[in-house]
């Protein structure tokens, strides 16, 4: 199996009774990035974020999405990526304009993490929301797991020269059968080898080669890669939808001087135009606003 970047490689450690993944992206990222433009750490915050999506949404069997959103209260507004079933990600980061030079710090007081799956087939959603603890991504996602799914995981990101990647490991006996339950120091042990990855070992080398080097004596097995790519779901019907839960009065407030609404996608910068008969027609049947096409 050779590796690929824009990628999902999970793997196991039967020796250990850990399960994991490693990401790469590299043209998915670039294009995200294409659509905004954000200061050096936040660009690196949100790379890490888009890895850590991708790595936890290829943890469960689920047809939906899986989002990551950390809202604080200093610089750095809104972090949010989201990965689904699919493998398609997008993501986005909010900024306070105020605070522009402002320095971005996780740690900031009131800032929280949250997870949210949203499961099609089941038409259920689960989320769960802690304190961000740590002054890393990494260490958030790790206090996330320990305090919101008591399931030990240890967690690497990086993101940098064009690409960003992750890996995680995640204690799950059952899979390690005796060997591991005779082993009570191979979780330790992993998470002490996986400390002395450096982040241009996870960005560059081939897969194989970096859990060679970390698990060679621990029962590596990596199953087949899963594709990644960056796509949006934005589309005219949820611009529709948006507007008509708006209700008249604000759908005809947000006409400009030229009769137009003009609404632009925040992940991908596509641009939705409706003009004054298109938001006439939104709201027929419904009481209509003072001043709109409908009102005379």
């Amino acid at each position: 199996m050779t590796a690929t970047h824009d990628a999902l490689h999970r793997f196991r450690l039967d020796l250990a009774g850990v399960r994991g993944g490693l990401v790469r992206l590299e043209s998915s990222w670039q294009e995200i990035l294409e659509h905004a433009s954000y200061p050096a750490e936040v660009t690196r915050l949100l790379g890490e974020a888009l890895a850590a999506s991708a790595l936890f949404a290829g943890q469960i069997t689920f047809e939906g999405r899986l989002s990551i959103q950390l809202h604080g209260a200093g610089a750095l507004r809104l972090l949010f990526a989201e990965c689904t079933h699919e493998g398609r990600l997008r993501g986005i980061a909010r900024l306070d304009d105020a605070q522009s030079h402002a320095r971005v710090a996780l740690d900031q007081a009131g800032a929280r993490l949250a997870i949210t799956i949203e499961n099609a087939r089941t038409d259920s959603r689960h989320q769960g929301l802690v304190p961000v603890e740590g002054t890393s991504l990494s260490s958030a996602f790790e206090g996330y797991f320990e305090r919101s799914e008591q399931l030990p995981t240890r967690i690497v990101l990086a993101a940098g020269g064009g690409r960003c990647a992750g890996i995680l490991l995640q204690q799950v006996p059952d899979e390690g059968g005796r060997a591991a339950a005779n082993d009570p120091d191979a979780w330790n042990r992993v998470g002490m080898l996986l400390a002395t990855l450096t982040e241009r070992e996870l960005l560059d080398l081939p897969v194989e080669t970096v859990l060679g080097r970390l698990f060679h004596e621990e029962g590596v097995w990596l199953d087949e890669s899963r594709p990644l790519a960056f796509e949006c779901n934005c589309s005219r019907e949820r611009v529709v939808a948006m507007l008509r839960a708006l209700g008249p009065a604000e759908g005809v407030a947000a006409l400009d001087a030229q009769g137009i609404v003009e609404i632009t996608c925040e992940f991908c910068n596509r641009q939705y135009r409706l003009d004054r008969v298109d938001v006439a027609e939104l709201f027929a049947g419904m009481p209509a606003a003072p001043g709109s096409p409908t009102s005379h």
